[in-house]
């Protein structure tokens, strides 16, 4: 399948606003509900629409992969109700912590998770149980907040062409999935602002370019 193009509030930051696993496509209660729910289908996807706080910036407030969604202190017991809802059977962990962004600061599929190395241990171990895979703090290109530094699915991962060696052998070590690098919306190198994806597709920033995308689509495992 092929990565497909999208954009919310007029922003190619589509990685910003919405999320995908491999049973989940989370996305802001304000986003078009038919056009949300066509990119749900192509992902073989739940959509669920929802906020955090009553912020739209899902993509980069939520951590998730197919066992489990992490979430900042100030979500609402009525935001968390839709994704409950969607999957009974994930676990679901509010963070207690100051730091919120863990869209941003944790790189996850359902094999291992990179995080920021500036989470203190005892989170990094509530983000491994809630999302029951291995946790192992890391950087990529030298930056903490791998999340947003790149993508990952269950069948590979795209990442900030600056990530160094030593970086990328332990992100195929954690995320046990082969790793490229590449850029989204016309060279920009922080992957996951502007793409989401799981095992069966993609969506990528409106202004992401064709070389981009074949980049995208060898990495994730998704040419035809």
């Amino acid at each position: 399948m092929p990565v497909f193009l999208s954009s919310l509030f007029g922003s190619a930051s589509i990685g910003v606003f919405s999320l995908a696993t491999d049973n989940l496509f989370i996305v802001p209660c304000l986003a078009p509900v038919k056009r949300m729910e066509k990119l749900g289908n192509l992902l073989k996807t739940k959509t669920v629409f929802t906020t955090v706080g009553g912020s739209v910036l899902i993509g980069a407030l939520i951590c998730a992969n197919s066992k489990g969604v992490i979430l900042p202190h100030f979500v609402r017991e009525e935001e968390i109700e839709p994704i409950r809802s969607a999957n009974d059977e994930l676990n679901i962990t509010v963070m207690e912590t100051k730091r919120t962004a863990y869209g941003n600061m944790v790189l996850a599929n359902d094999y291992g998770a990179i995080v920021d190395p500036r989470i203190k241990p005892d989170v990094v171990k509530q983000i491994s149980e809630t999302l029951e895979v291995e946790a192992v703090p890391g950087e990529i290109a030298g930056l903490p907040y791998v999340g947003s530094l790149a993508l990952a699915t269950n069948k590979g991962a795209v990442a900030h062409p600056q990530i160094k060696e030593t970086e990328l052998e332990v992100l195929k070590s954690v995320l046990r999935v082969p790793v490229d690098v590449g850029t989204v919306n016309c060279g920009i190198p922080y992957v996951g602002t502007g793409l989401l994806g799981n095992s069966y597709g993609a969506v990528a920033g409106l202004l992401t370019t064709g070389p981009e995308l074949f980049i995208i689509e060898s990495a994730l495992d998704l040419v035809d």
